[in-house]
């Protein structure tokens, strides 16, 4: 595992769908959703694999912004065309090498040992259902209701990674 840069920027539309829409992932790899009950969201992108490089400052690129993540949502949002950025920072992002994905799951040889990790920005997300599937794996020695199987260490093992082609 590896952190690498991440851009979060807030902006507010008077206009836009609301503190109801959900997130939303464009094609391009660009992403917003509201936050709070106003007309503020939070947005992003992915870099490309080029442009994703290991770095240890935490300045943000008002660039990447302006010619990435806000043409994007203005060409899908319309509204978003007047939007007005509020805020941004920057940290880092978790980065599995092997294949970008969490790693959840007993260790293939260290009894007692579980992984629990990689979800990175998705954390909160994921920590509902990655709680569940492995207090059941703890307490009945397999998944029940959430088989994460796939996502266990024994793939990195075997040399099988999981590739998805829109993480943000």
């Amino acid at each position: 595992m590896c952190a690498r840069k991440r851009y979060i920027f807030v902006f507010e539309s008077l206009n836009g769908p609301g503190p109801l829409a959900p997130l939303f992932v464009d094609i391009t790899g660009v992403y917003f959703r509201p936050e709070g009950l106003g007309n503020t969201y939070i947005c992003g992108c992915s870099p490309n694999e080029e442009n994703d490089i290991s770095e240890d400052n935490l300045e943000v690129d008002y660039s990447i912004f302006e010619e990435q993540v806000w043409p994007a949502l203005a060409k899908r949002i319309p509204s978003f065309e007047t939007l007005k950025l509020k805020n941004a920072w920057c940290g880092f992002y978790d980065y599995n090498y092997f294949d970008q994905n969490l790693i959840i799951g007993p260790h293939p040889q260290q009894k007692n040992f579980f992984f629990a990790n990689g979800s990175s920005g998705h954390g909160l997300q994921h920590a509902p259902a990655i709680g569940r599937a492995l207090s059941e794996f703890i307490t009945d020695f397999k998944y029940t209701s959430i088989d994460l199987t796939r996502f266990g260490f024994q793939r990195v093992v075997n040399n099988t990674p999981i590739f998805e082609p829109m993480i943000v």
